[in-house]
């Protein structure tokens, strides 16, 4: 790919698609975005809007890891995307890798958000009196991202072990609450209740509302690109990468739609719980009892903990690889690399500070958490829809790796990239009426200051000195520049 080794090949192929399987993690997806799913679209959307959206999702997923085959560098996307243009190669790999830094933040942060609004919950749980508010949430936010920055930075080898832990966590997880919410509640909801379809967002259209409440599914299905990312740190990358992002999505979705059902069907009061501080709990409440609900509510939060470490190691990736092109502000600080560990701690601390600052809303903001997650959901989606529709373009020209699609694959991108528009637009929309400064969506101001900064930062220097991914000599002077 034209770059000297710098980082160490420590992932096997089962931690390659334990880091998109962690980062995905139906757990927290699911737990976090319930409440907001129950008001839009109801138990319908919940179910239905699961299994549509994970289709779709495999769609993407089998396009981006065809790319991945071909181009197996830890700067992924935006790599990608200069390699496949057939011009424009610097604009087009330029604004790949700022909507992929942006929504890798805004990945971060939400998930660091949910485990502090998890760990409130929880202590409510045992202290009735105890009040969540936004401060607070912002406060044990920064204490997450904290310790998440100190373990990527000190503990890299045991990041490594931890991942691979946090695919067991999830599958325990899961089986263990579907299997207290099937055997352990005296009753459940009718067969037919999955065709309930409520909205509760102000809007009086149906077909809006449930839109808005794909936002649940599809935010959960971010972040699979991490097996793209840690490619420079898996052995037989071009095969073990874009099958550990497909495996990733397939296991999520078989996952996913068993937790979602168990807890669809074990709701009691519908009006109650969805206007509980966090819905998900209120039915762990109602159907097995407190006790058993702080108990499964510590593996809820484990499981947040282990996304969001994970998130947080691919956005240091990806930081590091747009860096060592000269893409970001000060990129010869993020693209060092530790001497002790092999990684990039700069990079690290980058990404938490950035997390962090995108957190801030959450202080004053009761919808910070839709905000964050569209942020999230758009400037991913987009970062990942760019490659693609590159190599749509390409056709018959693209050259794939190891693993590809053969001739599937222009009729799989095609699908994704209409799947991605669709999504990009949806969530960038309002979510909730009336329009008020704590109900607005900030999702457009954020993604819009970023895009605006790297439009006027590239036709102000950026274009005349960044033309793309950097090749560092030929493969022999590559190879005696590796690892030092």
């Amino acid at each position: 790919m034209g770059y000297p080794r710098k980082l160490t090949r420590r992932f096997r192929a089962f931690d390659n698609f334990a880091i998109s399987f962690t980062i995905i993690n139906v757990i927290s997806g699911i737990f976090s975005a319930f409440g907001y799913g129950m008001a839009a679209g109801g138990p319908l959307i919940l179910v239905a809007g699961w299994i549509a959206v994970s289709v779709m999702v495999l769609f993407v997923g089998a396009a981006m890891a065809e790319i991945a085959s071909a181009y197996p560098t830890s700067g992924a996307l935006y790599f990608a995307a200069g390699k496949l243009a057939r011009n424009h190669r610097g604009a087009w790999s330029w604004f790949t890798g700022w909507l992929n830094f942006v929504g890798q933040v805004g990945g971060t942060a939400a998930t660091a958000y949910a485990a502090a609004t998890f760990i409130q919950a929880f202590i409510a749980l045992g202290h009735p009196a105890y009040e969540p508010t936004g401060p607070r949430t912002v406060a044990i936010t920064a204490v997450i991202l904290l310790a998440q920055a100190l373990a990527n930075t000190y503990t890299v080898d045991l990041v490594v072990v931890v991942t691979r832990v946090s695919v067991w966590w999830l599958a325990g997880g899961v089986t263990l609450i579907v299997g207290c919410l099937v055997v352990i509640p005296d009753g459940h909801r009718s067969p037919a209740f999955i065709t309930h379809f409520v909205n509760d967002t102000g809007f009086t259209s149906g077909v809006y509302a449930a839109l808005l409440g794909l936002l649940v599914t599809s935010w959960t299905y971010t972040g699979f690109d991490g097996s793209f990312h840690m490619s420079e740190e898996t052995v037989r990358s071009t095969v073990n990468t874009p099958r550990g992002i497909v495996r990733a999505i397939a296991w999520s979705a078989v996952a996913g739609l068993a937790l979602m059902l168990a807890l669809v069907y074990s709701i009691d009061d519908y009006a109650a719980t969805a206007a509980a501080s966090a819905p998900p709990v209120r039915v762990l409440v109602d159907g097995i009892g407190t006790g058993a609900a702080g108990l499964l509510l510590l593996v809820v939060i484990g499981s947040m903990l282990f996304c969001g470490l994970a998130n947080m190691t691919s956005n240091a990736r990806q930081i590091f690889a747009f860096s060592r092109d000269g893409a970001m502000p000060g990129s010869r600080r993020w693209h060092t690399v530790s001497p002790r560990t092999r990684t990039p701690v700069n990079a690290v601390w980058l990404a938490a500070g950035c997390s962090f600052l995108l957190t801030v809303p959450g202080t004053w903001s009761h919808t910070a958490f839709a905000a964050i997650i569209s942020v999230n959901v758009v400037g991913m989606y987009l970062a990942y829809g760019i490659p693609i529709f590159l190599r749509l373009r390409l056709k018959d020209e693209f050259r794939p790796g190891p693993w590809n699609l053969g001739r599937w694959g222009v009729p799989v991108a095609r699908i994704a990239v209409l799947w991605i528009g669709l999504s990009s637009v949806l969530f960038v929309l309002p979510h909730a009426l009336p329009i008020t400064p704590t109900t607005f969506n900030y999702a457009p101001i954020a993604l819009v200051a970023v895009v605006l900064v790297a439009t006027v930062w590239w036709f102000a220097t950026a274009r005349r000195r960044f033309s793309g991914p950097v090749s560092y000599g030929s493969p022999d002077e590559v190879a005696a520049m590796d690892l030092i």
